[in-house]
């Protein structure tokens, strides 16, 4: 599959709340960028070791422009800081994208969950609801009213939304958005790990759609050796018990897209042809990863002694 990649010019920077960065993001020529649906990201590569996914929070019916926003995380590894410092207007960066993991499926009724920078991926998911005359609700938190981003564009929406900083009113109170909720009803959430985990207890499986920024905790079993079948370019590898699928098929000389290592971007997903996974990733959903249809190499192993990838 051909991934859309280029670089892109900075063409807006504001400040979309305390501690976040909205950028604007044009083609140096004016092309139109690829089409993207709610829930999409991008990977905007910051330097030959800095890479990262940032959820696409503008309008898809706009392709003239992608628009992103960045959290400055003081204890981060660096990208937000380079985005925040060094990524200034007119300034070029590298692009790769769009990919969906979190995609919005159609439903009557939506309750929107998000915390701080998870309001992003969920922005554009309220137009489309919108537009489709779906009944919904957005309960948002964050830490601060001033460290909320978008609250503003929200505004138009009325008491469809609920704007809740832990300052003013504690923890958010999920009961009543999710206890007792009505069939044909479909609950989306991102944000930190805590709420997700919290969302996950009350809400059943079927209906939760989730995405989240870092790994899920993982009771993962022990490390074994196996043998990856790699059928488009011929080769047959043993996976160590000490390295990834990922770091295996790389030694080999084998080209493969990849980002984040953790499991939680999606980059590296790649199609099973044989043979059962075990998944440790953060992105697929259980009947996703039921199927074993695609695992992501650079976390999950093998439930076997053997598998053959689509590579």
């Amino acid at each position: 599959m051909t991934v859309y990649e280029a670089e892109l010019v900075v063409a807006g920077r504001e400040l979309a709340a305390d501690g976040v960065l909205a950028l604007t993001l044009r083609h140096p020529l004016g092309e139109q960028l690829p089409a993207w649906e709610p829930g999409a990201h991008i990977d905007v590569v910051l330097g030959l070791e800095l890479e990262r996914q940032y959820s696409l929070c503008g309008d898809p019916a706009d392709r003239s422009a992608w628009r992103i926003a960045v959290l400055r995380e003081p204890d981060g590894r660096g990208g937000s800081a380079h985005v925040h410092e060094q990524l200034g207007q007119g300034d070029k960066v590298r692009v790769r994208g769009p990919r969906n993991h979190f995609r919005l499926e159609p439903a009557a009724r939506y309750r929107f969950v998000a915390g701080g920078i998870g309001i992003t991926p969920i922005l554009p998911m309220l137009a489309a609801a919108e537009a489709a005359g779906a009944e919904w609700t957005l309960l948002y938190g964050g830490r601060t009213r001033r460290s909320m981003a978008f609250t503003e564009e929200l505004g138009r929406y009325g008491d469809r939304v609920t704007v809740a900083p832990q300052e003013e009113v504690g923890l958010l109170d999920l009961a009543p958005v999710l206890d007792g909720v009505p069939d044909g009803t479909l609950v989306y959430c991102c944000g930190p790990g805590p709420l997700l985990d919290a969302v996950e207890e009350r809400c059943p499986a079927g209906l939760l759609h989730v995405e989240r920024f870092t790994p899920k905790e993982q009771e993962d079993g022990e490390n074994t050796e196996f043998e990856v079948e790699l059928a488009q370019s011929g080769k047959t590898l043993i996976v160590p018990a000490d390295a990834s699928v990922l770091d295996t098929v790389r030694a080999a000389g084998v080209e493969v897209l990849f980002s984040c290592t953790e499991g939680t971007c999606g980059t590296c997903e790649t199609d099973v042809l044989d043979g059962t996974p075990e998944h440790r990733d953060s992105v697929l959903t259980a009947e996703e990863q039921e199927s074993g249809e695609t695992m992501m190499i650079c976390v999950s192993r093998c439930r076997g002694k053997r598998l053959v990838l689509d590579l």
